[in-house]
């Protein structure tokens, strides 16, 4: 009796045991294979055109110091309106200078809100660092850099002691994401074009091994899961080659546990809306997608200003002016 029940426990465990063999195989192969393309891809420079502004002589003029002693230029635009409302720290999208906050944040200044950008090290007039080579991905110096500003806000004399929003975009909303989501001073987050390392690049290592491998067998038998796993190990191979880390986005989402309204291009063709969707999924707390018809990647504002403008308004008024008016529970 148990001589057949060890055959039948045997024959069970093979198909299993296969299935490991295959997928160990497989993933050996495309790691000797398409890694080198998948390094090579993950560092290439998206082309955009990047929007920049100019100096506002109305504006303070703000120099703070990194934990590595390197200079972040930033500028404080305080409100027009005859009250505070609240402070937001703006992010800046990749390659913009400090001055690109007026923009997207007019109305906010006019609403009754202060704004601060920070330009992060080796991006406009900031001190650049000889040993780290920006890229779109959100790195631990990128968090580093954002976490001063936040100490700054905190430090100023004229500081909101209830806390401060986020308004960041693409690379800057990833970043204010990942901030937010340790720092409960930050009390809500407002993103356009925001991305995630991992939910932005299983979906390109699919295409990209469609495009680099005519075996049809082999792309069909491999899971979302196994790409994200080869992907994975190919971060973490350049990461070690720049010398830098690349913090989950997507984890951050997860605990982020406050307001969140992330704002998308619905025509998008960099991050796509499902790669978009795919990252709200795993956002926690109260939360809003708001996809944009007809808007490009960090084009949103320039398709639909007034409604932009109003949603973005009516957020921070709901969750940073209207929670900060609140009288605290005894």
């Amino acid at each position: 009796m148990v001589f057949w029940l060890w055959i039948v426990i045997s024959v069970l465990a093979v198909p299993p045991i296969a299935v490991g063999l295959v997928l160990a195989v497989t993933y050996l192969y495309v790691r000797w294979k398409y890694m080198g393309f998948l390094t090579r891809i993950f560092q290439e420079k998206p082309l955009f055109v990047v929007p920049r502004g100019e100096p506002d002589p109305s504006a303070e003029e703000v120099t703070l110091s990194a934990p590595d002693g390197l200079a972040l230029r930033g500028c404080y635009l305080s409100t027009t309106a005859p009250q505070r409302r609240g402070v937001i720290l703006f992010g800046l999208e990749f390659g913009s200078n400090r001055w690109a906050c007026r923009q997207y944040c007019q109305a906010l200044i006019e609403a009754g809100y202060d704004v601060f950008a920070v330009e992060p090290r080796n991006q406009g007039d900031s001190d650049r660092d000889p040993n780290y080579e920006p890229l779109q991905w959100v790195t631990d110096r990128d968090a580093a850099d954002m976490r001063t500003a936040v100490a700054y806000l905190r430090a100023r004399s004229d500081a909101d002691p209830s806390g401060i929003g986020i308004f960041g975009i693409s690379k800057g909303g990833s970043t204010g994401v990942l901030i937010a989501s340790t720092d409960p001073w930050v009390k809500c987050v407002v993103t356009d074009g925001m991305y995630g390392t991992h939910t932005t690049l299983v979906p390109y290592m699919q295409r990209w091994i469609q495009i680099y491998s005519g075996n049809r067998r082999l792309q069909r038998v491999m899971p979302s899961w196994f790409y994200g796993m080869v992907g994975n190990v190919g971060v973490k191979r350049v990461a070690r080659n720049r010398g830098v880390t690349y913090p989950s986005v997507e984890k951050a989402a997860a605990r982020l546990n406050r307001p969140l309204l992330m704002i998308h291009g619905a025509g998008d063709t960099y991050i796509k809306p499902e790669m978009a969707e795919s990252l709200f999924a795993r956002a926690s707390g109260a939360k809003t997608l708001w996809l944009v018809p007809n808007a490009k990647h960090n084009q949103a504002l320039h398709v639909a200003a007034e409604e932009y403008n109003r949603a973005v308004v009516e957020f921070f008024d709901r969750h940073l002016a209207q929670e900060a008016a609140e009288p605290m529970p005894v």
